[in-house]
């Protein structure tokens, strides 16, 4: 009996919680609007073959660098133009969303789970786990981070992977101070100790107990974080790196055609707006985000 009437008013609790973060959340007209494109781009991705009109890798030797048919051009099924070999602008953008998607969710994954995992350790054992792992994490941060992750890939050796890897270890001491932080904040409370009380053990208390309440500084960092990760990849390919050619990554493509940006400009200009707005779009969430789930934030 009091299962089943405590599941309505949990899920009421939810629809609430929900609706009150979305109402602080849709205050920012920025995130909303980033919110916007980064599903658009999601989609984009998703269905990147059926709305590409060419393939990523498809050359027209005849159309080398042809100029957008708004910007000069003479071929209209060209809408972006086409690059330094004739392939598409526009097909190997929207092909390259699905790469700059797949490298922000798999770095923020990677980086989050080591770096939230050490950080659990970190704040809740203190001792000489806590100083061992965070000096570990005072070294990283001690390195820029693109100058980090170039030595990292050139010890790997040049890759997607590999940049992907590297970028997330770059990223994981933000995880892990953060999760620490908040760990020695809840650690004291009374909740916690009444489960300890209650006889949980050490790693029901870290990852049931006190992560959840840890979530809200972790996921505004996640979101940053993607975006960083988007960025540090795109410079990588642009150092080569990153992807290899011919892979439609967008840092990629930025290399291959900066010889070419006083010729012709679109081959340049295309993948740098596709950076840019993408990113600008995350931010965007991001800074939506820490006002819907930091209560000091939050607008009466």
């Amino acid at each position: 009996m009091s299962t089943e009437a405590a599941t309505p008013n949990t899920a009421i609790g939810r629809f609430a919680a929900l609706r009150e973060f979305w109402y602080y959340f849709s205050m920012n007209k920025g995130a909303v609007l980033g919110l916007i494109v980064f599903v658009a781009l999601i989609i984009v991705a998703i269905f990147a073959p059926l709305l590409a009109p060419f393939s990523p890798d498809q050359q027209f030797r005849e159309f080398i660098r042809m100029a957008p048919p708004w910007s000069g051009g003479t071929q209209p099924q060209f809408f972006l133009g086409t690059d330094e070999v004739g392939r598409d602008i526009l097909s190997r953008l929207i092909h390259g969303a699905r790469y700059s998607l797949f490298i922000g969710f798999f770095v923020v994954s990677a980086a989050m789970i080591t770096g939230v995992t050490l950080g659990l350790l970190a704040g809740y054992f203190r001792g000489w786990v806590d100083a061992v792992i965070m000096r570990v994490m005072d070294i990283i941060l001690a390195f820029p981070s693109l100058l980090l992750a170039l030595v990292l890939v050139a010890i790997l050796g040049p890759g997607l992977f590999n940049a992907m890897l590297a970028i997330a270890l770059v990223l994981q001491p933000h995880f892990a101070r953060l999760t620490r932080a908040a760990v020695l904040s809840e650690k004291s409370r009374e909740y916690v100790t009444s489960a300890k009380v209650a006889g949980a053990g050490n790693l029901r208390l870290m990852f049931i107990t006190i992560l959840p309440n840890c979530l809200g500084p972790l996921i505004v960092q996640a979101t940053l974080s993607f975006s960083n990760a988007i960025l540090e990849a795109a410079a990588l390919g642009f150092l080569g790196m990153g992807a290899q050619p011919p892979t439609p990554e967008w840092g990629t493509m930025l290399a291959r055609a900066r010889e070419f940006i006083t010729s012709a400009w679109w081959i340049v200009t295309m993948p740098g707006l596709a950076i840019l707005i993408t990113v600008l779009a995350i931010n965007l969430i991001g800074d939506g985000l820490r006002d819907a789930l930091d209560p000091k934030l939050k607008r009466s």
